[in-house]
């Protein structure tokens, strides 16, 4: 198991994600630190993600599972968190799911924190 945590988050890195953590079981939990740390979630960079999941699985390297993952731009500090559902991934392989279906699936699960009360009292 060790040695597959290691390799995905090898292929991850490789693919420019800077892995923060990555736990895989019944579910990949998922931390990177993002590359672009402004107010949102940077999408290319979720495709990226994404593409090494979708290379691994076409490839029979990786059965989908469910992806949660966490965006952030420093430690506590999240920018967000997506996730991504096997039957996407199989949809998508089995050409049922266009490319384009299949981001916008994952993009609709995209949370971003909004602003503190603090913040929305002080803008008002």
């Amino acid at each position: 198991m060790t040695d597959d945590i290691t390799g995905l988050e090898a292929e991850l890195r490789s693919n420019g994600i800077s892995v923060e953590r990555v736990d895989r079981g019944e579910t990949v939990d998922l931390v990177y630190m993002t590359a672009f740390p402004g107010d949102s979630v940077h999408h290319m960079e979720m495709g990226r993600a994404l593409n090494v999941f979708i290379d691994l699985a076409e490839d029979g390297r990786w059965d989908p599972v469910p992806i949660e993952a966490t965006v952030v731009r420093a430690d506590d500090d999240v920018q967000g968190t997506w996730r991504a559902e096997p039957e996407w991934f199989e949809g998508l392989l089995g050409y049922r799911l266009s490319e384009e279906d299949f981001s916008e699936h994952v993009l609709s699960t995209l949370s971003e924190p909004t602003e503190t009360a603090d913040t929305v009292e002080e803008s008002a």
